[in-house]
């Protein structure tokens, strides 16, 4: 009976459903790089191929048990009047956060530099590595010369606020918050260094993580995101380590934030923190996002929101190297879910 099921459903399913990820695993669950892309156009023809190859994969492995559809039940599929959208990203993504069905696809495994959205994964590990988010991180003179974004200084060049001092003993906690809000490269290497030991050390757990997780598109070097020769990720590897982070509620609780204030643990120093994410407020049902710049990467975001007629069906979009992305990125979540409905 179960495989006469299996049958009905593979026939009876819209065709675009065989590439939209029959027996989807859930969000936390490793996602073939190049499953489930719904409605493949000519620059997805390699991974719709490897879509079919990814669904027998599953029926074979299945033990003769029907899989869910999604974490949620449901799977997106286009609706009648679907219009393809572009933006002027050097490469985007969006995909459906519970079944892992790719919605749009623009250069999304193109390797690049992706800047602070690194600090995405960095958090992702700090949080299963670090037992109590109240352990205390002395900060030290490698901290301080971080380059670019910094505790109190929103921009290389200009500080607004307390900057962290040598010496000074800060929670893993406030200086989570000081990395996700303020894009803190200070706070990132601090963080690191307090779970590995040194940047190398963390940047080895990344890669450890991300290999672990199935991507096939990324290389980190540092915890930061910094510039470094043969440091990379893709818009959809991004997307991917988003919906992992997912996991922890803590990360999407901070990222939410529109400001915060954390102090030193003596309370001597007052930190000032304002969350780099302009749309913040913007859009409807936003579960949090971050930003990302570098000269070398230009100027990235990620995003994630549900449906705002339903409350629910989450998605994660990301758009790299783009000098409009304060505009596209609401135009293209709005268009996402205005393109798809969730059955």
């Amino acid at each position: 009976m179960n495989v006469l099921a299996t049958t009905l459903i593979i026939v009876f399913l819209p065709f675009n459903y065989y590439f939209a990820g029959l027996f989807a695993p859930s969000a936390s669950t490793p996602i073939d790089a190049n499953s489930r892309v719904e409605g493949a156009t000519d620059e997805k023809k390699e991974a719709a191929s490897e879509n079919e190859k990814s669904l027998k994969g599953s029926l074979s492995n299945n033990n003769g048990n029907n899989a869910s559809l999604s974490a949620s039940g449901y799977l997106p599929q286009r609706v009648e009047d679907y219009h393809e959208e572009e933006i002027s990203a050097g490469s985007s993504v969006v995909i459906d956060a519970d079944s892992g069905t790719i919605l749009h696809y623009s250069n999304g495994r193109n390797r690049t530099p992706i800047a602070s959205l690194t600090k995405i994964m960095t958090a992702a590990i700090v949080m299963e590595k670090v037992n109590d988010l109240h352990e205390q991180i002395i900060i030290d003179s490698e901290m301080l010369k971080a380059e670019g974004t910094k505790v109190g200084c929103p921009t290389s060049v200009t500080c607004v606020a307390e900057r962290l001092h040598e010496g000074e003993k800060i929670t893993v906690k406030s200086l989570l918050t000081a990395m996700l809000l303020d894009s803190a490269n200070d706070a990132a290497i601090a963080l690191g260094k307090h779970v590995a030991g040194s940047q190398k050390g963390f940047a080895e757990l990344m890669n450890e993580k991300a290999k672990e997780i199935g991507l096939s598109d990324s290389h980190f070097c540092n915890p930061s995101g910094l510039d470094e020769d043969n440091c990379y990720s893709s818009a959809y590897d991004l997307a991917r380590i988003a919906v992992y982070s997912m996991k922890y509620d803590i990360i999407w609780d901070i990222m939410k934030m529109q400001e915060a204030e954390v102090s030193s643990c003596d309370g001597k120093y007052i930190h000032q923190l304002k969350n780099t994410d302009l749309l913040l407020g913007q859009i409807p049902n936003c579960l949090g996002g971050k930003t990302g710049f570098t000269y070398n990467a230009g100027k990235s975001l990620m995003v994630a929101a549900k449906d705002p007629d339903t409350g629910s069906h989450r998605i994660v979009a990301v758009i790299i190297n783009d000098n409009n992305r304060w505009e596209d990125m609401p135009r293209l979540i709005d268009w996402t879910f205005d393109n798809y409905e969730w059955k």
